[in-house]
């Protein structure tokens, strides 16, 4: 770069330095440290350093939300971006564009955005979890064979409930294939009859050593289990996914036996506190008892079997006594009013039977009226018709001199023109029938 011949004002030069530097693209690895993040700031500010230097930084706030990072001091960070001049105060700084958590850092916000999802999912839920059984009968362990985890959990078992079983899982816990072994342990000890309780756990260590308890298919192998699931994994501090999903999560392995077994000299006090308790109840309710059976010896009911049944005794003997009594003259009275019934019904049987025959006698002339008075009709009527009869009869009006021709074939002559000259025909008369011949024949104007 050209040195300028002549001199510069200060903003100038800061402004020929700003416009050199941001040319420059670069990405840098160092650990993070003096974040600030204010609340109202348009930027988030933070160092990175190494061993020998540091470099200011700044990202703008946007930017800083777009990456779903949450930078925190003692992070190892690699961020991209250019530097740049800020010409008020004179100061260098590198202006981050992105940023992604670099080793530990990194695996801790993949671990954070898996937990996200799985509490999406809500696997995280409390009301998912499951109760630990009060009095397990058999324990299943899914640990390291070989590390402290599974001495320190046999060994509190041991002191603590020495009538479980304990069904040991070894699986590996560390390390590549790590996911694989935990996850085979899980089904295998949840396939094993008469599981009551899985312990899943191991001894501290690094966070990468702790990764394999934050994957994803070792926390759904928790979930899926069909018993509860006490996770004691590293120590205290220390919170993976697998303890998340947990039904409990204790800090250690001992913890966690603790958690999933009862203290059997705790329950031997709790057991001798509740029988001393029982047998006191007992006593006060046998005492309580027979001090009442004493009281109901003490009533008479119980000592005289009169005292009950002595007054519905003596009134069962009044109204016996009454009933013989009141009985006979019931009786007579009864007697007396069948008997006056009797002659009541006698003497209106026999007025009914006067009234009866009386109305039989004027229904029969009625009768006998009614049938004269028919006849009588009738035979006018008799009379009537044949005398109409009479009057139509053809052998009535033969007797008043007319006749009746008939022909050769025995039909009615009713005119000339039925005959002819010559022709047989027969008169019939009022007595008796006239052969005869036909001379002429002429029909009359």
């Amino acid at each position: 770069m050209a040195t300028p011949e002549r001199a510069i004002s200060v903003s100038d030069a800061m402004a020929l330095a700003k416009g050199a530097l941001e040319t420059l693209r670069l990405r840098v690895v160092g650990e993070v440290s003096g974040v600030s993040d204010k609340p109202g700031y348009k930027a988030v500010y933070f160092n990175l350093k190494d061993g020998s230097s540091v470099m200011p930084c700044l990202m703008w706030r946007d930017a800083y939300t777009a990456c779903g990072v949450q930078l925190a001091d003692g992070q190892l960070a690699e961020v991209a971006g250019g530097f740049s001049a800020y010409p008020a105060k004179g100061s260098l700084q590198f202006q981050v564009r992105q940023v992604v958590l670099a080793g530990e850092g990194m695996l801790r916000l993949q671990v954070a955005q898996l937990a996200r999802r799985l509490e999406t999912e809500g696997l995280m839920r409390s009301e998912r979890k499951r109760p630990l059984p009060a009095f397990p009968e058999r324990i299943g362990v899914v640990t390291s064979p070989r590390g402290k985890a599974v001495h320190d959990v046999l060994r509190t078992l041991g002191r603590r409930y020495p009538l479980a079983e304990i069904v040991v899982a070894g699986v590996q816990v560390e390390g590549e294939g790590a996911v694989a072994e935990i996850v085979r342990g899980l089904s295998a000890i949840s396939v094993e009859p008469g599981i009551d309780v899985v312990i899943l756990g191991r001894g501290g260590g690094t966070y990468e050593d702790m990764m394999p308890f934050n994957s994803e298919e070792v926390a759904r192998a928790i979930v899926a289990c069909p018993v509860p699931v006490v996770t004691g994994i590293g120590h205290e501090p220390d919170n993976s996914i697998a303890d998340m999903v947990a039904d409990m999560r204790a800090s250690t392995p001992t913890a966690a036996a603790e958690a999933a077994a009862p203290e059997a000299a705790e329950v031997s006090r709790r057991l001798g506190a509740e029988r001393r308790l029982l047998g006191r109840g007992l006593a006060h309710l046998v005492t309580a008892g027979a001090h009442r059976l004493g009281l109901l010896a003490q009533r008479s009911v119980f000592r005289d079997p009169n005292a009950l049944l002595g007054a519905r005794l003596q009134t069962l003997d009044v109204l016996s006594d009454g009933l013989a009594r009141a009985l006979p003259e019931r009786i007579r009275g009864e007697r007396q009013a069948v008997t006056l019934a009797s002659g009541a019904l006698l003497r209106l049987g026999a007025r009914l039977a006067v009234a009866h025959e009386q109305g039989l006698a004027r229904a029969a002339e009625r009768v006998g009226a009614t049938g004269r008075e028919l006849i009588a009709s009738a035979e006018r009527d008799v009379a009537t018709a044949a005398a109409r009869l009479d009057d139509l009869s053809p052998l009535a009006i033969l007797g008043r001199g007319y006749a009746v021709c008939y022909g050769a074939e025995g039909a009615v002559v009713r005119s000339v023109s039925d005959v002819s000259a010559g022709e047989r025909v027969r008169v019939r008369l009022a007595r008796g029938n006239l052969g005869c011949i036909v001379e002429t024949a002429h029909e009359e104007a």
